[in-house]
């Protein structure tokens, strides 16, 4: 088992890669990320000293060649985080008989466990229960979608809205993050879309000041991770994993 250390990227433009995103083996960890979205949160009381990315994970610190000790206010008890919601359009293209499809993106929104169990067969996923599927995506700190939408020339009741990109986040909402679940429509592969889905998650993720961001990869899709900023045993770590005998 491999583990990777995510430098996170400066720049967010959408580019060609053909890419099949799943989730699987390899372990992959956070690494210098962006200064300018980690000062989210410019109130808070911030000094710098050295220490090791190890000591860094373990204490949930930002590690950009000094790692940063950030102390957090004290929140009433009964103050709950508010979710992160955001939708815009990513693409927008017009079809030769006048109609247009948007692939829009967006976080905090409700899926159709229905849509996103039809997405997983297309990617040739095996399929899990919906009762886990629907607990999976209620329990996540963040859910990022893409769908297209296309819509008849001079029409809106026509639109025709459609799943076809997904990538999910768990987290202690606070230091951590894990991603799960990267699926893209094979139909939408290779315009990309996949990297465009988790270059604004790992946005999102760092507007939340969530600093040490991991995911699973398959050994055919660590390159594509690598490409997004995502580095392989960060320091010699590894990722551990514990299954029923």
């Amino acid at each position: 088992m491999r583990s990777l250390h995510l430098l996170a990227p400066s720049s967010f433009s959408l580019v060609l890669f053909d890419c099949q995103c799943q989730i699987s083996s390899h372990l992959l960890f956070p690494h210098n990320l962006n200064n300018g979205i980690a000062r989210a949160s410019r109130k808070l009381k911030i000094s710098q000293f050295k220490a090791s990315f190890w000591e860094s994970i373990r204490s949930g610190f930002v590690k950009n060649n000094m790692t940063r000790v950030i102390e957090p206010p004290s929140l009433p008890d009964e103050e709950e985080e508010e979710p992160l919601l955001e939708e815009f359009v990513l693409v927008e293209k017009t079809e030769p008989d006048g109609a247009t499809e948007q692939i829009i993106f967006s976080t905090g929104g409700d899926i159709n466990v229905y849509d996103l169990q039809a997405l997983c067969d297309k990617v040739g996923w095996p399929r899990r229960p919906l009762s886990k599927l629907a607990a999976a995506l209620k329990n996540s700190y963040m859910v990022a979608t893409l769908h297209s939408v296309r819509k008849s020339s001079g029409s809106e009741e026509n639109d025709q809205k459609m799943l076809i990109g997904m990538a999910r986040a768990t987290s202690d909402h606070a230091f951590n993050a894990t991603i799960w679940d990267v699926l893209v429509d094979p139909g939408y592969q290779g315009q990309g879309l996949g990297k465009a889905l988790i270059e604004k998650l790992i946005r999102a993720l760092l507007q939340k000041d969530i600093g040490n961001i991991t995911l699973f990869a398959d050994s055919q899709v660590v390159e594509f991770y690598q490409n997004l900023g995502f580095e392989p045993d960060p320091e010699g770590i590894k990722g551990m994993f514990w299954y029923p005998k």
